[in-house]
């Protein structure tokens, strides 16, 4: 009997991981039995200014999953859909917390389905991250908060980029 072709199960998990938090760690790692590879992409959008430096973010998250041999991190401009198809990725992994985040992903989903014929995988979030984002991180942040119980559990004992470092 022949093995069964798995190399399709590439995942893309785009985002601008404006800290990368731990409802995305907790999507990664729930993803892991469903596919081969996950490809975290961190997304460069020149109209935003970010806490952190795309390099600092890649690296950080690649230090996050070192242990793991199925997660890359890799950086992008440009269409999503398009990457995904360079990186022949067949699946677009999403995190979704609450009903307005269904309705964009759902339209993302179809574009990309059209677009390239990309399925878009969707894991809810966990219900103690459900009020976890990134925007929260930068608002604690800006105002002198811990942000400690939003990081991933992965960046305990690792070094941090030093924008978080200092407010945990």
């Amino acid at each position: 009997m022949s093995k069964p072709d798995n190399s399709g199960r590439i995942a893309l998990f785009p985002g601008s991981f404006d800290p990368f938090t731990r409802g995305h760690e907790s999507i990664v790692e729930r993803a892991l039995p469903l596919f081969d590879k996950i490809v975290i992409a961190v997304g460069v959008n020149l109209d935003k200014k970010p806490l952190l430096d795309t390099d600092v973010k890649v690296e950080w998250i690649k230090s996050l999953f070192a242990d793991e041999p199925r997660v890359s991190v890799i950086s992008y401009e440009g269409l999503t859909v398009d990457v995904a198809r360079k990186i022949g990725a067949h699946f677009m992994l999403r995190g979704v917390r609450m009903v307005k985040d269904f309705e964009y992903e759902r339209e993302l989903a179809e574009v990309n389905r059209c677009l390239a014929g990309i399925e878009t995988v969707l894991l809810y979030t966990l219900p103690e991250f459900a009020h976890v984002s990134s925007t929260t991180v930068r608002e604690l942040l800006r105002f002198g908060h811990s942000v400690a119980d939003y990081l991933p559990v992965r960046s305990q004992g690792k070094p941090l980029p030093k924008c978080l470092a200092l407010h945990l």
